[in-house]
């Protein structure tokens, strides 16, 4: 893992959350804890990685981020609304002062027309009360493509966090 892209971006973040006392925390559906897991392979990362939620189901997004049952029914798991939900609560239910969401179909199956697999959303909230910025993504490749796709561009958006004028 050290060495590789993901390893480097995720060092990047970090060292980006640290500057300024800033505080992670990950909500993940179809990366299933993939960018928690590449965030804590950094040494020191719990000096700015406060928690991780995997909330695969429908039941865990309710259950632990308090996803409305209404927005799921509408709008499904695979949404903007969702992982804007799922970010929000995500800071609400820890200590982190910024949150990464992510929720997606990573295939083989699961597609639809109006969501083909390889479509993700994902959200990044912050603690300044601002909107959760979001972004659907279409990865193409197989499913370890998809979610590895997924975990450069949530850690990418923490970078981005800190670059959008106030």
């Amino acid at each position: 893992m050290t060495g590789s892209p993901l390893h480097a971006l995720a060092a990047q973040a970090g060292q980006t959350l640290q500057g300024r006392n800033a505080r992670l925390a990950t909500a993940e559906s179809c990366t299933g804890g993939w960018i928690a897991k590449v965030i804590t392979d950094v040494p020191g990362s719990s000096g700015w990685f406060d928690r991780g939620f995997v909330s695969y189901s429908n039941a865990a997004k309710i259950d632990l981020l308090g996803v409305r049952e209404s927005t799921l029914a509408r709008h499904g798991a695979v949404s903007a609304e969702t992982v804007a939900e799922m970010a929000v609560g995500a800071l609400q239910r820890s200590l982190a002062t910024v949150a990464v969401a992510v929720s997606g179909i990573a295939g083989p199956d699961g597609g639809t027309p109006d969501k083909p697999v390889g479509t993700v959303y994902l959200a990044w909230a912050s603690a300044d009360g601002s909107p959760p910025r979001i972004e659907r993504r279409h990865f193409s490749g197989d499913r370890d493509a998809v979610r590895r796709q997924t975990v450069a561009v949530a850690l990418q958006g923490i970078l981005d966090v800190f670059s959008r004028p106030s």
